[in-house]
């Protein structure tokens, strides 16, 4: 579905909703702006605007994917559970709500969504700006992809302090046999036992997986929208293919990073008893050599079918949400702002 634009009044014509002069091939009309189609996404919407967008795409990708970031987790264990050995996410999902209970995919679902709205809406509002800011310093008409890159990169320092503490607890609650019966135990046991630090002990290589995996992630959306939908109109199919694209080429090219990190996040027990390791695990050349350790060249790419197939629709409903909301609440303003 694109919307397509009607004809506006004299000052409006051919005007992009974000104040681009481009011409848009509308013709003069007798409309006033307040009856404009608006179909165009406003690159300059508020930061409100952002913040809210975001929080929601964060929300429902979360939610809506979460059973399989679930199963990811697990097959990402570098010494499983022989009951917890799985060959295919359909597989795994049937296994885990057979044996352990219809619900259990989504146990720990309540801490992501908590940190899913505040981290996103202070991701997608600092890139939007970044990008915006970093375009003008490089004198680019267009869309640089070194501006988005590195705004991306910005974003995700953000986005990761406010995650990772819930990555922690989520991906503790996710694990096979887990000791932890909710969030709240999750996290009064790892405070009282490692202390604030363990919510932070994969911080570094989050940041090292996120920094990345968001510059692959952005730069190749904006490239294809570039490509698919050059005038930036509101097309959620481009929105939706863009960004499954754009997922899955990141989730694969950082699979090494994320089994690092989900070792450092569960301190799999049996893996650090095989390893030789007393007491807790840091440090992400600690990670990976353990896990070249216990698993070779092929630990660093556990988990990275479930990974891939998780990313392609997580990234493709984040920005179709994303644009969504905020084509509709800049609508939404602009429409108040001609009533008065």
């Amino acid at each position: 579905m694109e919307l397509r634009r009607g004809g506006v009044g004299s000052q409006a014509a051919g005007r992009r909703m974000d104040g681009d002069s481009r011409d848009g091939g509308g013709g003069g009309g007798g409309k006033d702006a307040g009856s404009e189609d608006y179909e165009n996404l406003p690159t300059s919407a508020s930061v409100s605007t952002h913040m809210t967008a975001g929080a929601m795409a964060g929300i429902l990708e979360h939610s809506v994917m979460y059973p399989v970031d679930s199963v990811k987790t697990r097959m990402q264990s570098l010494t499983p559970d022989p009951k917890a050995r799985y060959t295919s996410i359909y597989g795994a999902l049937k296994k885990i709500m057979r044996t352990e209970g219809f619900w259990r995919p989504l146990r720990g679902i309540n801490v992501m969504i908590m940190g899913a709205g505040p981290a996103h809406a202070m991701y997608f509002a600092c890139y939007e700006n970044m990008k915006r800011t970093l375009n003008d310093v490089f004198h680019h008409q267009g869309n640089s992809h070194l501006a988005n890159g590195i705004a991306g990169s910005m974003a995700t320092l953000l986005h990761d302090a406010v995650m990772n503490p819930a990555e922690v607890v989520k991906q503790r609650l996710q694990m096979y046999n887990s000791q932890h019966r909710s969030a709240l135990s999750c996290i009064s046991t790892v405070w009282r036992t490692e202390g604030l630090g363990a919510f932070y002990r994969s911080y570094t290589t989050q940041l090292t997986m996120n920094i990345p995996f968001q510059s692959i992630h952005f730069i190749t959306y904006e490239f294809l929208q570039e490509q698919v939908n050059p005038r930036r109109d509101y097309n959620p199919q481009s929105h939706i293919i863009s960004g499954g694209l754009a997922g899955a080429l990141a989730a694969a090219a950082t699979t090494p990073l994320d089994v690092c990190k989900t070792l450092l996040n569960t301190q799999e027990n049996v893996a650090l008893s095989l390893a030789n390791i007393s007491g807790r695990l840091s440090g992400m050349a600690n990670a990976f050599r353990t896990v070249y350790q216990l698993n070779g060249l092929a630990g660093y790419f556990k988990g990275i079918q479930a990974r891939v197939i998780y990313q392609i629709p997580s990234t493709a409903i984040s920005w179709s949400v994303y644009e969504f909301f905020k084509y509709f609440l800049t609508k939404h303003q602009l429409e108040n702002r001609t009533l008065y």
